[in-house]
């Protein structure tokens, strides 16, 4: 594959470190924002092609779905909360998550540091499972965090739910936020450690039992700004503890990719609904072509670019179409929508590792004016 390049006057809307020259590949462990090749896409292409051209029977995929709370149970029970380091460039990307929040940086703001899943034991990429592992945050990215946690925000003006009159979780807050596929918290307690709003409450829920108890037992876990509860997004029949247009933003990160394709658009018009006018979804997952997908082997594809990993949980690698597509039939309007590809260098070995994210930003439109 040809090593990428980015051109002078391109767009960069991830990162500050560019390969703008190919002899200086292995001189950092990490490459922000990168060209592909045609020779480099047409090899991933193929690569996807081979390895989906076996699918699994429908009675095995059938299986998977039923099951699917039984796998991801397992998976944070063997891993608890250290597969993965909390998300601390959340709060650069998604500023709208800080306690200094800006909603008019989301589309035109550079990302001052580059923006990937970290997991807490590894440095640079295996795959295992099918789950993918990144090098670590950079030093000057948690010090950017700690500062922002000494200032705080104006309390809002109370706005109460329009729908409901009635106490729940949250009902007193100004501004409410809510992750959906939690995890162990580690998108949660950056949030709560970093944005001391008074106004501030945070939900978090998870399909996974196990999951939710593992946030409600970390000793950072504060039920008067938290409330952590298990929701299954693919069951109507599962409520949710607050109001439709009651919240200003919700967090699908690395979640929607776990879902069986053709639930989610009712997945994403379900939490559309939640939103006050004006509200956002904030999103990254997995891209077309990512590492993760390249590397599954065939017998483990159960359609078009949704595969099950060793461990029965299931991924989705999205296009930025497909997304613009589920949003919009939602009623949200874009704000952000991009792919941002990142390379990996081993330098001791010399290997290069490709990453695809996407990461979107979607508003539920303002009540008309009367």
């Amino acid at each position: 594959m040809a090593a990428p390049s980015e051109a002078p006057e391109r767009r960069r809307p991830f990162g500050r470190r560019f390969l703008t020259d190919p002899a200086r590949l292995f001189q950092h462990n990490a490459w922000d924002n990168v060209e592909w090749s045609e020779e480099q896409e047409a090899t991933a292409r193929s690569k996807v092609q081979e390895n989906s051209s076996q699918l699994l029977p429908q009675d095995k995929q059938e299986e998977y779905e039923v099951n699917a709370k039984r796998y991801w149970d397992d998976f944070y029970k063997i891993h608890e909360n250290g597969f993965f380091k909390d998300r601390h460039w959340l709060f650069t990307e998604f500023p709208e998550l800080a306690p200094n929040r800006n909603p008019s940086q989301n589309e035109d703001s550079l990302c001052e540091f580059s923006c990937e899943e970290v997991p807490k034991n590894e440095r640079l990429g295996s795959c295992e499972n099918g789950h993918c592992t990144v090098e670590t945050r950079a030093e000057n990215q948690l010090n950017l965090i700690k500062s922002r946690s000494t200032f705080c925000t104006e309390e809002l003006a109370a706005q109460k739910p329009k729908q409901s009159d009635e106490d729940y979780p949250g009902s007193s807050a100004s501004y409410r936020i809510l992750e959906v596929g939690c995890g162990a918290g580690n998108t949660v307690f950056p949030i709560l450690q970093t944005n001391n709003d008074p106004g501030l409450f945070v939900y978090c829920c998870d399909f996974s039992t196990t999951a939710v108890d593992l946030v409600q037992s970390n000793v950072e876990y504060d039920s008067s700004r938290c409330f952590a509860f298990v929701h299954d997004l693919c069951n109507d029949q599962s409520p949710f503890p607050m109001p439709d247009e009651s919240l200003d933003i919700v967090i699908l990160i690395f979640v929607l990719s776990a879902i069986l394709p053709e639930k989610m658009q009712r997945v994403i018009n379900k939490l559309s609904r939640l939103l006050k006018p004006g509200g956002m979804i904030l999103l990254r997952d997995y891209g077309r072509y990512d590492l993760a997908q390249l590397r599954f082997k065939k017998g483990q594809c159960l359609s078009a670019n949704f595969y099950v990993r060793g461990d029965g949980t299931r991924v989705y690698f999205f296009t930025q179409d497909e997304l613009d597509d589920l949003f919009t039939r939602a009623g949200l309007q874009k704000i952000q929508n991009l792919v941002d590809r990142r390379l990996q260098v081993n330098r001791g070995k010399q290997m290069t590792m490709y990453r695809v994210w996407i990461q979107c930003k979607y508003q539920k439109p303002a009540a008309p004016q009367l």
